[in-house]
């Protein structure tokens, strides 16, 4: 079984917020094929069933929207690995990137939270980082704006253009990762993504 983790915080009010990229894909992921996020445990929402992959066949998996805050998400993260008995080679997380483009994805094998409050609470309640993530970019706040009032704005008209393009990008990402692992989607989609921006 498999877990992908989809980052955000948790009412309506913040469900069109850039800082809600991750459970935005994961919910695109999850009605590409059919899964409902009908399944409460702790602090968090989770879509149970099977992704069928071409190559592989089905997959059984977990996906999931912490229903604490952001800052705060890692204990709902590390109760579901534990229900579920998930390695944490078998975790992938989606997660909002001001560092990157508006648009890009890049996913790595492991690594610090690069400031993401979301990605400190995972990877100080799991006690490690040795986990798979795809950073999804929504480029950086205008001018003087402070951040963090930046991430809990929505898309302008403009850049929701460009992210009706990304999110199935990264539903896409993802049943790579399931279907060849980790280095394979990251061969596949950061260096495609490298191709674009020369």
């Amino acid at each position: 079984m498999k877990m992908i983790v989809g980052l955000g915080n948790p009412g309506a009010g913040y469900k069109n917020n850039r800082h809600n990229i991750g459970f935005q894909c994961v919910e695109l992921l999850a009605a590409r094929h059919g899964l409902k996020f009908d399944v409460k445990r702790g602090k968090a929402l989770a879509a149970v069933g099977a992704i069928q992959l071409p190559q592989v066949g089905a997959i059984r998996v977990v996906l999931v929207k912490p229903q604490a805050f952001m800052n705060v998400s890692g204990p709902s993260v590390l109760a579901l690995l534990q229900f579920y008995k998930i390695d944490l080679a078998d975790l992938l997380v989606l997660y909002d990137d001001m560092d990157l483009p508006l648009g890009a994805i890049r996913l790595r094998a492991s690594g610090g939270s690069g400031g993401h409050n979301g990605m400190k609470s995972i990877i100080q309640s799991l006690n490690s980082n040795e986990f798979a993530r795809l950073r999804i970019g929504i480029d950086r706040p205008p001018g003087r704006m402070d951040p963090a009032a930046y991430v809990l704005q929505n898309f302008s008209p403009q850049q929701e253009e460009v992210m009706a393009q990304t999110r199935p990008e990264v539903v896409d990402a993802c049943e790579h990762w399931l279907e060849h692992g980790i280095t394979s989607a990251m061969n596949h989609y950061n260096s495609r993504a490298a191709v674009e921006q020369t």
